[in-house]
């Protein structure tokens, strides 16, 4: 899984296989080791909620997602889901998870065996 994060935004890119462990299981997590104390990031289906949600806890974000479509989401054709949070504060934070593409056209030395064939003819 991969996270980028810009600012009040949060994005997630899953492979296949995390994709069918959030299914199978309702979580997928992955970690940053530091020195001192890693940076946990994970996503976890639950069943009381109607849209995305996120929270930060001890080292951990952990982004949430509906459970009926964590469980059918590796056997449908749906990209991914994004939802924005109105936060107590007054901002804004802005979800998206999806899942990761092959990249077609960019010279890159990750692996990308387990990630989903690109429906595009290059990438953005």
């Amino acid at each position: 899984m991969k996270i980028r994060i810009k600012g009040n935004s949060i994005r997630l890119r899953l492979t296949r296989s995390e994709v069918d462990t959030l299914a199978a299981t309702g979580y997928v997590e992955e970690r940053t080791e530091f020195f001192n104390s890693a940076l946990i990031y994970a996503l976890q289906a639950k069943e009381e909620i109607e849209n995305l949600k996120a929270d930060y806890s001890e080292n951990t974000i952990t982004v949430h997602v509906p459970k009926t479509w964590a469980a059918n989401w590796n056997k449908d054709e749906t990209v991914g889901f994004n939802h924005s949070l109105n936060l107590p504060s007054g901002s804004v934070l802005s979800l998206l998870i999806e899942k990761d593409f092959k990249c077609i056209d960019s010279d890159t030395n990750e692996d990308q065996s387990d990630n989903y064939d690109n429906p595009s003819i290059s990438c953005e």
